[in-house]
């Protein structure tokens, strides 16, 4: 019996998706570290999901940002130092606390996520496109359940719009 045939049948299931998710996420580590390519002589892997975070999430205070993160303030300050330094993330005071300040991403922050995951969608796209049709609905009903469950907010549903020579379409 394979372990396709067991999962299918209830035996272990936990391991089995277990091991097809380690799998498939072997798969996205490698499309995601393609997609930042362009820009790993600006940001790391960690600086860019804070960038996304702020992309998805909108402008926030530290803390916030710390815990969406999971890291500890100290670790995210340590980041937003770096982004602010070279240009990606702003403080700015919080318009209904003055005594706050809030972080968010500058224009060029912005263009970096937008091009980042362009390149990355393509990607994906490509590699869905050699998928059955019915491969495609059964794995949209098992990542978004998968998502879900690890509280992931859902990716923008259309594709970034890029220029031709690469900034942002408006």
């Amino acid at each position: 019996m394979t372990e396709q045939t067991a999962a299918a049948g209830g035996m272990d299931d936990v391991e089995a998706v277990t091991r097809a998710v380690l799998t498939a996420s072997r798969l996205l580590v490698a499309v995601s570290a393609r997609s930042l390519a362009s820009v790993e002589d600006r940001v790391t892997l960690p600086q860019f999901r804070l960038l996304v975070v702020l992309s998805t999430h909108g402008a926030a205070k530290l803390v916030l940002l710390a815990e969406r993160l999971t890291v500890s303030p100290s670790t995210a300050m340590r980041m937003v130092d770096r982004l602010i330094a070279i240009g990606l993330v702003d403080r700015q005071t919080n318009q209904d606390n003055r005594r706050e300040t809030v972080l968010q991403l500058t224009p060029e922050g912005v263009r970096i996520v937008e091009v980042v995951m362009a390149r990355r969608r393509r990607e994906i796209a490509s590699i869905v496109e050699r998928l059955a049709p019915e491969q495609r609905a059964a794995l949209i009903a098992a990542l978004t359940a998968f998502s879900e469950a690890g509280g992931e907010p859902d990716a923008p549903s259309r594709p970034v719009e890029l220029h031709p020579l690469g900034w942002t379409g408006g």
